[in-house]
């Protein structure tokens, strides 16, 4: 049988419901099964409406990767809430016009900047509460109900602003729905049988949450069941050691940190066998780079091409067309992408 999903908060209901014990996230040695991750969803869910904040109001969130990351994203998606991922690479200005733009009105921050967050507190016009994650966050989302609020929402509400680079002018939010990140979510599985993720997998999750390469993959091997690693941010030993350690078997990577990996020490001794398939975008990749990385990592590559505003990829270069490296099909960004409904493989 097919489950469909509709909205986001659905996705952990759904593998807590059918494999609570399988382990959702890895962090800094720590687990957290489905079933946890569904209950720390609710107490986050009613904590975000016993503050008070109503349907599709604002939650920031201002750290680097971090496994309360997905706990608060399916919290404010069972309160019906919107996340706001902050760049913390952003100077305190900049970080300060893009809480007040969405309107923020809980800002959860990482203790590594907590003096951002001071040089700049009174200037947060909206934000009304600030939760520590490396200090009260734990203690605050334990004090909550672990029932699920059971809130109604729908595929059309905004269940994500992600903010553009800006490179023009100020940054721009892009408003994302839960039928937009679904829709995302379910094409990957659509592009042949290299995209196929299963529950049995072990996904890398290392790029940052505010941009969507980092938030939406990792939201994809949830959408799959699988077991998902994440790293608080790119350091290439610990990527090669994770891969090795984990018997890590999908990432998606920049560019610039397959360039990292290949010019790391140890790279030509690393346990590499597990990987099935990397996928890599964002920027072009030079020629010589990914001739070199094919050898490498003897996996899959596929490139995918996409905006914020898009949801990420719209188009997908498979593994097929990385056959011979001296293609100039591989200066292509691919093919378009066909939509599918929201269904969560083997459901």
């Amino acid at each position: 049988m097919t489950f469909t999903f509709t909205t986001l908060a659905e996705i952990v209901r759904h593998q807590a419901a059918t494999q609570p014990a399988r382990i959702a996230l890895t962090f800094a040695d720590r687990d957290t099964s489905y079933g946890a991750l569904d209950r720390r969803s609710n107490q986050v869910a009613n904590g975000l409406i016993t503050a008070g904040l109503g349907p599709q109001s604002r939650v920031a969130f201002l750290d680097k990767n971090h496994d309360s990351f997905f706990e608060i994203w399916f919290g404010a998606a069972k309160a019906n809430a919107v996340l706001v991922p902050v760049n913390w690479r952003l100077a305190p200005q900049e970080i300060a016009f893009v809480v007040n733009d969405a309107e923020a009105e809980i800002l959860f921050v990482g203790a590594e900047f907590l003096d951002t967050v001071a040089a700049i507190r009174d200037q947060l016009t909206s934000v009304r509460k600030i939760v520590v994650i490396d200090r009260d966050y734990a203690a605050w989302r334990h004090r909550q109900s672990a029932a699920d609020p059971n809130l109604p929402t729908v595929g059309d509400d905004v269940c994500v602003q992600l903010y553009t680079s800006g490179t023009t002018g100020r940054p721009k939010g892009a408003q994302l729905t839960n039928t937009n990140l679904l829709t995302e979510l379910s094409l990957l599985d659509t592009m042949g049988n290299w995209a196929q993720w299963k529950n049995s997998d072990v996904s890398l999750v290392v790029m940052p949450f505010f941009h969507i390469a980092g938030s939406a993959y990792g939201m994809k091997g949830l959408f799959s069941g699988a077991r998902n690693i994440l790293l608080r941010e790119v350091a290439p030993q610990q990527i090669l050691h994770a891969i090795g350690e984990y018997r890590i078997t999908k990432a998606c990577f920049v560019p610039a940190v397959i360039l990292f990996l290949m010019q790391c020490p140890g790279i030509h001794d690393a346990d590499l066998s597990s990987l099935q398939s990397i996928i890599y975008g964002a920027s072009p990749i030079p020629a010589d780079l990914l001739r070199s990385a094919l050898e490498v990592f003897k996996c899959k590559f596929a490139q995918v091409y996409g905006l914020t505003e898009t949801t990420a990829a719209i188009t997908c270069l498979p593994p097929e067309e990385h056959a011979d490296p001296s293609s100039e099909r591989l200066l292509s960004c691919g093919r378009p992408r066909r939509r599918k409904h929201a269904a969560a493989p083997g459901g």
